[in-house]
């Protein structure tokens, strides 16, 4: 999680026994909120209690998450849950973290690859835009599948369903049509 460039190793967030949280980098409180967006723009912080000095930093990423979940971000399905729940005690239980974090980075590899290989295809192109409009529409779509999220510029709810299914038709060809462009231009 260490942002690159950031040598100063990572930012020491001082938790109190009054649950508030301590930015030492800034001398200032902050809030669980805070913590999660600096894990999401990759910076690397340690959470220690202030009164043991005890390293803290996964309680309190675990507490981000249960906080995400109750909000209604649901990332993690009951049924991962369950079989994580049951790893505790198992044989397997010291495989579990390597495996998770390496299937995590994979994804990661992956989702940036996808995203690399769909702008170079098209670059230096007559289709660049068309790819750069067809990408913005795919992470569009992804954020659709986020619970309670709004794609950007979504249409008024009173639009009828027929012109919905007409675009999303229409979209649908497209995607088809640049899909076999892709795979010709990939042999």
């Amino acid at each position: 999680m260490k942002k690159s460039g950031d040598t100063n190793g990572p930012v020491i967030i001082k938790k109190y026994a009054n649950r508030r949280l301590y930015n030492t980098e800034t001398s200032s409180y902050i809030t669980l909120e805070h913590l999660a967006a600096m894990t999401r723009e990759g910076r690397d912080f340690k959470v220690i209690d202030a009164k043991s000095e005890d390293d803290i930093t996964h309680n309190v990423l675990t507490q981000i998450i249960m906080e995400e979940e109750a909000r209604g971000q649901t990332l993690l399905p009951v049924s991962f849950l369950r079989q994580l729940i049951a790893l505790y005690g198992d044989s397997m239980q010291a495989l579990v973290p390597g495996y998770l974090e390496a299937s995590m980075e994979s994804f990661r590899r992956n989702q940036q690859q996808f995203k690399t290989a769909v702008e170079g295809a098209f670059a230096n192109s007559p289709f660049a835009e068309l790819a750069k409009q067809n990408m913005a529409m795919f992470e569009a779509a992804t954020a659709a599948f986020k619970p309670g999220a709004v794609p950007p510029g979504a249409a008024p709810a009173d639009e009828s369903v027929a012109a919905k299914d007409d675009e999303i038709a229409a979209l649908r060809s497209e995607l088809s049509r640049l899909q076999d462009k892709v795979e010709k231009l990939g042999k």
